[in-house]
């Protein structure tokens, strides 16, 4: 897909929408994590650069529709000012004539934020009367936030349609990335895929075995995997009722040519504490799990065949860890994986993206994200992404 970017746009004097995801984590009253914060930075320094003036557009938690003062997103002009140097202004409605008013008084390279989008029921309804309003205070459109571009609301779509609209840096560097892994990427291409259940990720398993040349399977998701081959599990997690579904993703894998890589040998413990006594089993073996051996990790020989499949990739996609990664000992695959999907996308040997909450904290974990060529934050957006569906908020940036 080819879409508009802030290199193309005339921007000196403009009053630039920027939809940007502020949704931030809160303790006491205070951004505790200002990630997010930082990602929109280089969007806002490259529009104060060319003369526009800046206006905010975001969203945090739920409030469906209502004013609730807790939600407010006072709390991040703060922090927000800090982070850019300059002062931050802020306006007590996202519409009407609070907004226009203090966006009157900008001058060029100014930056306000306007108050949470969600206090008002027409933006996740993506009524256009809401997103006219919008509009109003602005002559173009910057989407800065993929991981809210899965949801058709009015600062996130409306808005693209009545404006000239433009993808800001970190949405331009997402998306290339993720066009990198999936889109047009070099092969042999790879995934990763664990998780608890194989039912929540039904859409993207469907998805990759056609496009993948090696699955790695994980997690609770592999239990369900093995067993619909006739493995003994004992008491892991599985999903039984789940086993005609794993057959046939199976059958879809094997038409394609795509290999799946599913754990031969398990740590296995009775317990999920950490230092637990564990074993070591092979699934095809003699010895066999018992009704209180639960799997918690793949084993040295399964992560050995993964890293050889790895090493044989060019590209890399990673959602959902191999093991109960939060757990000591149950980490040490996801942690090898990582660490060694990190060296390779360092040294440029492997394009390695991964995204998804779990995953984002696995590799943080194992103190390597730094090192992959990009990771998502984004969440709800890179699943729906992986699954193949169109986004409606990156759909709508499209050049026509």
């Amino acid at each position: 897909m080819s879409f508009r970017t802030l290199d193309t746009a005339d921007l000196a004097g403009k009053r630039a929408l920027v939809r940007v995801d502020f949704n931030v984590p809160m303790a006491d009253g205070k951004v505790s994590d200002d990630t997010r914060l930082k990602a929109a930075l280089p969007t806002i320094e490259k529009l104060r650069a060319g003369g526009a003036k800046v206006i905010l557009l975001a969203h945090f938690d739920r409030p469906k529709g209502k004013v609730v003062p807790e939600m407010s997103l006072q709390p991040v002009v703060a922090p927000l000012s800090a982070l850019i140097g300059a002062p931050v202004a802020f306006a007590a409605d996202c519409v009407g004539d609070a907004a226009k008013a203090a966006i009157d008084a900008l001058k060029s390279g100014d930056v306000i934020l306007l108050e949470n989008v969600r206090f008002h029921a027409g933006e996740e309804k993506n009524d256009s009367d809401f997103a006219k309003a919008l509009a109003a205070n602005g002559d173009i459109y910057v989407n800065d936030a993929f991981s809210a571009a899965h949801r058709a609301h009015a600062s996130t779509e409306g808005l693209a349609r009545l404006l000239p609209a433009y993808a800001g840096e970190q949405m331009r560097r997402e998306l290339e990335a993720l066009d990198a892994a999936l889109g047009n990427p070099v092969r042999p291409v790879m995934g990763v895929v664990g998780g608890a259940k194989v039912s929540t990720k039904l859409d993207l398993l469907n998805n990759l075995v056609g496009k993948l040349q090696y699955l790695a399977i994980g997690g609770g998701m592999a239990n369900t995997f093995r067993f619909a081959q006739g493995y003994e599990i004992g008491g892991s997690l599985c999903e039984k009722d789940m086993a005609d579904t794993a057959r046939e993703i199976l059958a879809k894998a094997d038409a394609a040519g795509c290999k799946i890589l599913l754990p031969q040998d398990v740590v296995v413990a009775t317990d999920l504490k950490p230092g637990v006594a564990t074993r070591t089993l092979d699934l095809t073996g003699a010895e066999k799990l018992g009704p209180e051996d639960k799997i918690f990790d793949v084993g040295p020989n399964s992560l050995a065949e993964l890293l050889a499949a790895m090493d044989d990739s060019k590209t890399l996609i990673w959602n959902g860890p191999l093991g109960v990664f939060e757990v000591p000992p149950f980490d040490k695959a996801t942690v090898s994986a990582a660490k060694h999907a990190a060296e390779r996308a360092k040294t440029g040997k492997l394009v390695a993206v991964a995204g998804g909450g779990d995953t984002v904290a696995a590799l943080n974990a194992a103190a390597c994200a730094d090192d992959f060529t990009f990771v998502s934050t984004a969440g709800g957006a890179f699943l729906e992404w992986m699954e193949g569906k169109e986004l409606p908020g990156v759909a709508a940036l499209a050049n026509k």
